[in-house]
């Protein structure tokens, strides 16, 4: 947790127990009166905290706020065929902290329907994955998430004008490495776990979608979204600064 991102902006936070940034701060960061820490308003400014008082229960702070807005996403749309819930939750958090504009969940054709009926996407569950990507990261940009019926639902609000690379390491002929990007934003998509159905290929197909590779390795969901999401951003010329 390299930044503590509230709802907010506000002069003053008071944290109490429920809340595990007391825990982060009083126990991770060992901060006392008069310390600082990094914080953030969701989708807005950065700024300092005071810590004022730390007691059993809560912690006081006083805020200062930058002026500037934060800079921009990465202009990728990253979109996943419905996985399994505790895959969903590692590709929300590391998508996040990577950096992407969006993330779309979609029901392909090999999809399990009862990953739809996970409390990950009945409750908040699944921002609060983003949310701790966002302060992993020191940003405050949250992505835009949204769940689908069908990757033909998700197609037809796709951006016309985007560049548009599937994972696919059956059919593909191409490594994502070699690709030149064309213009942003990009939309990168992968397919379930038990991979991309023949009707999935022909409907990519049809919307101008170019099948990409990783190599010839089988790997799991979350690695390969991530991987793809990093090569991509490296084609991009978007840079990335390790921790």
């Amino acid at each position: 947790m390299n930044l503590l991102l509230f709802e907010k902006q506000e002069s003053a936070y008071r944290i109490d127990k429920s809340d595990p940034r007391l825990d982060h701060v009083r126990n991770v960061l060992r901060s006392r009166v008069g310390d600082t820490l990094c914080i953030g308003v969701a989708n807005g400014p950065k700024g300092t905290a005071r810590v004022e008082e730390i007691l059993e229960n809560q912690l006081l702070i006083s805020a200062e706020w930058e002026d500037a807005p934060p800079p921009p996403l990465p202009p990728i749309e990253l979109w996943i065929a419905l996985p399994r819930p505790q895959t969903a939750r590692k590709i929300l958090f590391e998508g996040t902290t990577i950096g992407v504009s969006a993330i779309r969940f979609f029901k392909a054709a090999r999809s399990d329907p009862a990953y739809a009926r996970s409390s990950l996407w009945s409750t908040d569950e699944w921002r609060r994955c983003c949310w701790r990507g966002a302060e992993q990261a020191f940003d405050t940009r949250l992505p835009e998430v949204s769940t689908d019926e069908s990757l033909d639902t998700c197609l037809q609000r796709a951006a016309p004008s985007a560049t548009r690379w599937a994972m696919d390491v059956y059919e593909s002929n191409h490594a994502l490495c070699e690709e030149e990007p064309g213009p942003a934003p990009l939309i990168l998509a992968l397919g379930p776990e038990r991979g991309w159905a023949s009707n999935d290929r022909s409907l990519l197909r049809e919307h101008n979608f170019k099948l990409l590779h990783l190599g010839n390795r089988i790997l799991r969901l979350e690695t390969a979204a991530l991987a793809a999401l990093l090569i991509a951003q490296v084609r991009m010329q978007i840079g990335i600064a390790a921790a």
